[in-house]
């Protein structure tokens, strides 16, 4: 069975459809056809049976066929050709018209003749190699002559099972080819409803190997209906529009990469180059330019590490994943966050007000989002400035003092790379505010940036949690 089984999964789908359908319906054609033959032999044969005890035959001519059979009288002539007419006394000695084929005796036979049986039927063989249906009865006689006593026989009628076999033989046949058209059919059918069936899959097939072969994401199926076809097309044509909305952000994510790298690379370029020529001409730099180039190299190798930090974290495999997340008191995180802005900003006066609260999420990643937003504030915040930070039931806002955003800006800080005209000169990527919106709607709250009364920026993160920790806080 492995090997047959092997060859049907090896044809192509439509064919094993076709098959399929063929097979089920050569099935329920057979189970048809012998339900058909069955029942109409057990028809033909009651018809026959029942021909037989219909049956009538003359008693002057069973007479003069015994006076026949036990004395010199002339035979009776045959008045009934379609069927044998036998004769059975007690002692099972069998009177048949001449020329006629003798049947078997058997003991249902005597017993009728013996009145031990009203009738009996059965099939026998006579000596001509013919299958016969026999009815066996009991009548009297009346020989010839005077005073002749009533003698009780057995009358055996038979008629040949070919009237039964020969019909069910040519419905044999009938059905035979009748059935076999009708699979023939059934797979021609079968193969036609496979082929429409599945010419959705197809066009499926053809746009994933088109796909494949030229990476053209634009691909689409036409989708109709609400059946399987149709929903496997629109699930093709939405991933194929998520790959292309991919493959184009993995585009401008590289662009605007480059497009950031440029700068601090050619100036770091520049600054170098300086400083090579003049170690190679012997030309002595004056000590204040040495000291602003090294400065401005500085500056721009740690911006360039900024960038390319940024980078790594958001082009991390499990980016669009969130780390395990566990309950971390998010007032002593921003307590953290607070002392390395303090570290980076000194000269600005920073006031915390943090109330308890505790929330499920990745503890390295949410501090790292704190001190984005903090360093926000302290880069734009002006010299001797203040940055007031609130923390209450899950409402942490942080809010400077420093030139504030434009309205028209707002939709767009936290786009990657993006970064306001007024904040071209600052150092920084553009992708601190995105990284961070990103972590925040990861552990299940949001971030939104405002104007805030009296100048300045107001951002606020909202995270769902408590005051207190869950009981389960500690197992974790």
């Amino acid at each position: 069975m492995t090997g047959p089984l092997r060859r049907v999964r090896a044809l192509p789908l439509r064919s094993r459809l076709a098959l399929l359908v063929a097979t089920a319906v050569a099935a329920a054609v057979a189970a048809v056809a012998v339900a058909c033959w069955f029942v109409t032999r057990e028809q033909l044969e009651g018809q026959l049976d029942s021909t037989l005890r219909n049956s009538t035959v003359d008693k002057e001519y069973l007479a003069d066929l015994y006076d026949y059979c036990t004395s010199t009288a002339k035979a009776p002539p045959r008045p009934y050709t379609a069927m044998t007419v036998q004769l059975i006394d007690a002692q099972g000695t069998v009177c048949i018209a001449p020329g006629a084929s003798a049947l078997p005796v058997t003991g249902a036979d005597l017993a009728v003749v013996n009145r031990q049986r009203e009738e009996v039927l059965h099939s026998e063989t006579d000596t001509d190699g013919v299958k016969m249906r026999v009815f066996t009865y009991q009548v009297t006689v009346t020989p010839a002559g005077p005073a002749k006593p009533r003698i009780p026989i057995g009358v055996s009628v038979a008629r040949p099972q070919s009237e039964i076999n020969d019909p069910l033989s040519t419905l044999a046949w009938v059905l035979l080819l009748v059935g076999g058209i009708g699979v023939i059919g059934a797979g021609a059918a079968g193969l036609w409803v496979a082929r429409s069936g599945l010419r959705p899959v197809d066009e499926l097939t053809e746009a994933v190997e088109h796909v494949a072969r030229t990476e053209d994401l634009t691909v689409r199926i036409p989708a109709e209906g609400e059946d399987e076809i149709a929903r496997l097309s629109r699930s093709f044509n939405s991933m194929t529009a998520s790959l292309a909305t991919s493959r184009d952000r993995q585009a401008q994510l590289i662009a605007d990469a480059g497009h950031e790298l440029r700068t601090p690379l050619t100036s770091l370029r520049t600054n170098i180059e300086l400083l090579a020529r003049s170690d190679e001409t012997g030309r002595a730099i004056p000590p204040d330019d040495r000291r602003a180039l090294m400065s401005s190299v500085k500056a721009q190798m740690t911006e360039l590490a900024a960038l390319i930090g940024d980078l790594q974290e958001l082009a991390r495999p499990d980016a669009a994943q969130p780390g395990p997340l566990q309950v971390v008191a998010l007032h002593d995180i921003t307590r953290a966050a607070l002392h390395r802005a303090r570290l980076r900003g000194p000269e600005l006066t920073i006031t915390e007000d943090l109330a308890p609260w505790y929330v499920r999420a990745e503890a390295a990643a949410l501090e790292r989002a704190i001190v984005n937003v903090l360093d926000n504030a302290v880069k734009f915040s002006p010299s001797h400035g203040t940055i007031d930070v609130v923390l209450h039931r899950g409402r942490l806002t942080v809010r400077d003092h420093g030139p504030g955003i434009p309205a028209d800006e707002l939709p767009h800080v936290f786009e990657r790379f993006w970064r306001s005209p007024s904040a071209r000169q600052l150092p920084g990527s553009g992708l601190g505010l995105s990284i961070v919106a990103r972590t925040v709607q990861q552990s299940g709250g949001d971030i939104a940036l405002t104007p805030a009364e009296g100048g300045g920026t107001e951002a606020v993160i909202s995270l769902p949690g408590a005051p207190q920790p869950p009981p389960d806080a500690a197992r974790e």
